[in-house]
This record gives structure tokens, sequence and C-alpha cells, in this order.
């Protein structure tokens, strides 16, 4: 389980060549150094606005070599969260064979345009 907070804890399942599109800028996040850049933002949101992130929905795929999942989730404050608890936020995770373990890739988070 990942503590609030533990960056290697996220981290240590990721390829060191990572590419995130993700929802708040930059558009595009590059390797596990950028990556790890990101976190400490959304540890900041999380503390501060009693943020949740919880999967509501989950589809995998997977091949002997590659594999992707795609999520549907519940993101963002508890006030939020109890006016609509319906999942906005989009996930899409792809995976490969790295020494025999599963690492993520690639990883896509989007929310609907209004």
């Amino acid at each position: 389980a990942v503590r609030a907070q533990d960056i290697d804890g996220v981290v240590a399942h990721h390829t060191d060549d990572i590419v995130m599109f993700d929802v708040p800028p930059p558009v595009e996040v590059r390797g596990i150094k950028a990556y790890r850049e990101t976190w400490p933002p959304f540890f900041e949101w999380q503390k501060r606005a009693s943020g949740t992130f919880e999967i509501a929905a989950l589809d995998v795929a997977a091949g002997a070599e590659v594999a992707f999942a795609t999520a549907l989730l519940r993101c963002g404050s508890k006030d939020d969260l109890a006016k609509d608890p319906s999942p906005q936020l989009r996930l899409t995770i792809g995976l490969r064979k790295v020494a025999g373990r599963w690492a993520i890739a690639h990883e896509h988070h989007s929310f609907p345009a209004t």
C-alpha cells in the first residue's frame, strides 16, 4: 500500500521512460524524474482539499509483454464529491513487462470537456 506522500512507492512500478499526459500542466511529462516531480503538488492538493482518488470501474487487457487498463475514477474534494459522486476522471494506463514484472510505461488522465 502507498502511504501519503510516498513518492518512492508511487514510482516503484513505473518504467524509467514513462510518458504521462495529465490534467494539470504540463501537457506532457517524460521520464521518471519528471514524473516524480508531479506528485508533490498532487499530495498538497489532496491534503488541502481533502481530495480523494477512487477507482469506480476498471478493465484490463493483457498480452504476453504489453497490457493496457482503462478506468473511470472519482477524483475531487470531499465537498465536490458529496454534490456529485459520479465518476468523471478517465484513466488509461499502458504497461510493459520489464524483467518479468509489469511496469507502467504510459498514463493518460482526462476529464470530459464541458
